[in-house]
């Protein structure tokens, strides 16, 4: 297949990249380098410098089999200040490119969501039955585009295939995670290990949740790459389809801490300061239908796994 990927010298996309092109397919690797690191798109890929909301770039890259969507803005704080910007990079430059794509002829386009649409859930796992009420304008952006994909579906216009993630981390030897500015726990909490931070913050100690801070379902970036490859075969078969993608085990934020001080042997100075608004309590997934529907299994996602892996990568990187 020939495959558009946007985003892809980003952190998730690179990954999903680097996966894609060592399974045969022809990838065009789309980035307009202002978050993402030339560096990490893979050498077998295609590079184009540009944006995804340009339609007439998308237009004169000639016709593909299927597009993975990684471009947007990720940061839930930063939407809450800037709300503007989230719809205008994660919505409307969206709906561009799925406008370009049906145009060009495009039969598959799989997207990049987040568990962020669900806002603040009681009951845990969570599965795609439960309601959607994001907390923040990250978490509303998603759900427009999602909400609008759906439509192109009902309407034979695309296939579409919505994943849901959860928190993706952990990192390969070709691809650490690095974000402009940083805001993941377990790569801040790593760059107190290696001095880059005198300290790290953990927002919250108040949450209702058994140690006081926010409990989340961290995934390996590779069990994510996975999805995506398994998601654009699965719509050969299925219009539209919408799946968490998580590894079902809750780590709170206290535990993360711990598990960064075990694998990397340094103790961290930690400061537990007020809530960040628009943060639910806890998300953990249900990964059932994912299971069921994509065959998919996530063998690298057990927490300490996570953290070992995120720091080899980080070691191999040289941003120690």
């Amino acid at each position: 297949m020939r495959v558009l990927v946007t985003g892809a010298a980003g952190f998730i996309g690179s990954t999903t990249a680097e996966l894609m092109v060592s399974s045969g397919h022809e990838v065009v690797a789309l980035d307009n380098l202002i978050a993402g690191r030339l560096e990490n798109v893979p050498s077998g890929a295609t590079f184009v410098e540009g944006d995804c909301g340009d339609m007439d770039l998308i237009a004169s890259l000639g016709r593909f089999d299927a597009c993975v969507h990684f471009a947007g803005l990720i940061e839930p704080r930063v939407s809450m200040e800037q709300p503007e910007l989230f719809f205008q990079n994660n919505v409307a430059s969206s709906f561009r490119l799925l406008e370009a794509l049906v145009q060009s002829g495009v039969e598959r386009f799989v997207f990049s969501s987040s568990c962020a649409v669900y806002g603040n859930q009681i009951e845990m796992p969570i599965d795609e039955t439960r309601s959607i009420d994001p907390l923040s304008p990250y978490g509303q952006s998603k759900r427009m585009v999602e909400e609008g994909m759906a439509w192109l579906a009902k309407l034979g216009r695309i296939r579409t295939a919505s994943l849901r993630y959860f928190n993706a981390a952990g990192g390969t030897l070709a691809h650490p995670e690095q974000h402009r500015p940083e805001t993941h726990l377990i790569p801040l909490a790593l760059d107190v290990a290696t001095g880059q931070r005198d300290h790290l913050e953990i927002f919250g100690t108040d949450y209702p949740t058994p140690d006081g801070t926010c409990i989340r379902d961290y995934i390996h970036v590779s069990d994510l790459a996975d999805a995506h490859l398994l998601a654009i075969e699965a719509l050969a078969e299925h219009r539209d389809i919408t799946l968490n993608l998580g590894s079902a085990v809750g780590s709170s934020n206290r535990q993360v801490v711990d598990a960064v001080e075990r694998v990397t042997g340094v103790d961290l100075d930690v400061r537990y300061v007020e809530r960040r608004p628009g943060d639910p309590a806890a998300a953990i997934a249900s990964n059932a239908m994912a299971r069921d529907i994509l065959q998919w299994q996530p063998h690298r996602s057990e927490l300490e796994s996570i953290v070992a892996d995120a720091w080899a990568s980080r070691l191999q990187s040289g941003q120690d």
